[in-house]
C-alpha cells in the first residue's frame, strides 16, 4: 500500500510528513502543484467501482493500492507557473484537469475505496464561515465567544462597550491577525465597516491551548503568551510565545475527537482558550493545520502519528 502526499514538499507541513513517512518505511507518492507536466491522472467509475491510476515521473501507482492521502494543495490559478496565465491556456487547461481529477479521487476514495484522506476539501469548507462553524462547534459541547457580525458601526460600538472590549478577526477562513478593537483609536475606521461587515468577539481572557486531533489521538500544546493573537506576539507585545505540552482533561480529549469527527476532519487543529471564568471556549476548528511549530516547539510527534494514520488503511 502506498500514500499519496499532495502538497509542495519544502512546505513545512509537508516535509515533516515525509519524514515521518520515511522513518516509518513508507515510499509515498508525492504530487507536487508546480510539477503539473509531469504528472498525470486517470480516475473513472467502472461497474459502480472507482478504479485508476496515478503517474508521477516514471513511477504509476494504481488508485486501490493507496491507503492514505494527505491533502494540502495549491489551487493551479495560485501556481507561479500559471498565475500570470490566461484560463484557457494548454498548460492552465492541463492544472486544471489534473488538480479536479484528484479532488474527485480524495472526495470519492474514503467511500470506494476505504483509504483515509486528511481532509477531503468538501470536509475544509466548514471553515469558511466562521460564524456557520460555531453552530457546529458548540453541537460539540463547546462554548463559543460572544460574536456580532455586522456592517453597523453603531451595533459594533454597543458590541465592544458591552463586553468591556472585544477583539475583531475574518469572517472567513483566510488567516487574519486578531487585534483588538479601540473605540478610541479605532473611531474612523469603524465607519468603514459600512462597506464590509466584520466579525466582533469578546476578548475571552485565559491560556489558548492548540490541540491537534489525528483520528482517535490528541496532542495538545499550551501557549504562554500576552499577546492578542500569540501567532504574531513578537509584533504586538515584543517576544515570541512559548509553547508547552499539555495533557488534556480526558472529556475534553473526547470532545476534541468527537468534534473532528463530526465536521468529518480526521486531522484537525481545535483553538482552544482556557478561560479564567472556567469556560473552555472553542475559537475554531483548521481543517489543514500548519502544525510544524507546534511540533517542533512543544516536542509533539504530530507527523508521526499522522504518518501512521495514514498508512493504516480504514
Amino acid at each position: 500500500m502506498s500514500v499519496m502526499v499532495w502538497g509542495v514538499p519544502t512546505e513545512s507541513p509537508v516535509e515533516l510528513l515525509l519524514g515521518a513517512l520515511a522513518r516509518q518505511g513508507a515510499d509515498p507518492v508525492v504530487v507536487h502543484p508546480r510539477q503539473f507536466l509531469e504528472q498525470s491522472v486517470d480516475i473513472h467509475l467502472s461497474g459502480g467501482e472507482l478504479r485508476g491510476s496515478l503517474r508521477v515521473g516514471d513511477r504509476t501507482t494504481d488508485v486501490g493500492d493507496i491507503s492514505g492521502v494527505y491533502v494540502r494543495p495549491i489551487e493551479p490559478e495560485l501556481v507561479p507557473e500559471l498565475r500570470d496565465l490566461p484560463a484557457d491556456d494548454p498548460a492552465m487547461l492541463r492544472a486544471r484537469a489534473e488538480f479536479d481529477a484528484l479532488i474527485a479521487f480524495t472526495e470519492a476514495a474514503p467511500d470506494a475505496l476505504g483509504c483515509r484522506v486528511a481532509s477531503r476539501l468538501s470536509a475544509m469548507a466548514s471553515n469558511m464561515s466562521k460564524p456557520y462553524q460555531a453552530q457546529l462547534v458548540q453541537q460539540g459541547g463547546f462554548d463559543t465567544p460572544e460574536t456580532l457580525v455586522t456592517d453597523d458601526p453603531d451595533e459594533a460600538r454597543a458590541f465592544v462597550r458591552a463586553h468591556r472590549g472585544a477583539i475583531y478577526k475574518s469572517v472567513s477562513g483566510v488567516r487574519s491577525i486578531v487585534s483588538i478593537v479601540d473605540l478610541d483609536r479605532d473611531a474612523e475606521r469603524l465607519e468603514l465597516i459600512r462597506w464590509c461587515p466584520v466579525q466582533f468577539q469578546e476578548n475571552v481572557r485565559g491560556r489558548d491551548v492548540r490541540v491537534h486531533v489525528v483520528g482517535d489521538e490528541v496532542y495538545a500544546a499550551i501557549v504562554d503568551s500576552s499577546a492578542t493573537d500569540y501567532r504574531y506576539a513578537r509584533a504586538q507585545v515584543g517576544e515570541d510565545a512559548t509553547l508547552a505540552p499539555y495533557a488534556l482533561p480526558d472529556d475534553v480529549a473526547e470532545r476534541c475527537v468527537d468534534l473532528a469527527r463530526d465536521l468529518d476532519l480526521p486531522f484537525a487543529g481545535v483553538d482552544l482558550k482556557l478561560a479564567d471564568d472556567g469556560r473552555i471556549v472553542c475559537f475554531e476548528v483548521n481543517p489543514s493545520p500548519g502544525y510544524s511549530w507546534y511540533e517542533t516547539a512543544a516536542g509533539l510527534p504530530i507527523s508521526d502519528a499522522l504518518a501512521r494514520w495514514l498508512m493504516t488503511a480504514a
